[in-house]
């Protein structure tokens, strides 16, 4: 497995033990590698390190990625997500919930745990189910 070094752009200039490497007379700092304790994801060893290249490469980044140029609404149309409510002392209810409405719209936990049910395929399923009662 090939080591993966920080991307931070100053990361070799802090001068800690663990970035300290040859011999006695021959000793120079350099990059560190990004472990398990790692941050951005698994970019850069420390947040400092995320931070200088933020601070470097930052506003290129955004450029390059898109900027946003007017604020995002969140409109009731895009407010739902899958949710649930917990309950030590019974089952767990799920739902997709409409998190300006606060509407609620049932779901099994085999509904909710699988990442193609859709908001519309519940719709369905909730007309299908008021129909047939």
């Amino acid at each position: 497995m090939m080591n993966k070094y920080c991307q931070g752009p100053k990361c070799h200039t802090y001068m800690t033990t663990d970035r300290k490497r040859g011999m006695k007379g021959d000793k120079y700092f350099q990059t560190r590698t990004v472990n398990n304790y790692s941050y951005g994801d698994n970019h850069f060893c420390t947040v400092i390190c995320q931070g200088d290249w933020w601070a470097k490469h930052g506003e290129r980044a955004v450029d390059h990625f898109g900027r946003i140029h007017e604020p995002i609404r969140l409109a009731p149309e895009n407010a739902w997500v899958k949710d649930y409510d917990y309950n030590r002392d019974g089952p767990t209810q799920h739902h997709f919930l409409n998190k300006l409405t606060n509407e609620r719209i049932p779901l099994t936990s085999e509904q909710y745990r699988d990442n193609d049910y859709t908001l519309e395929r519940a719709r369905q399923t909730e007309r299908i189910e008021r129909i047939t009662t």
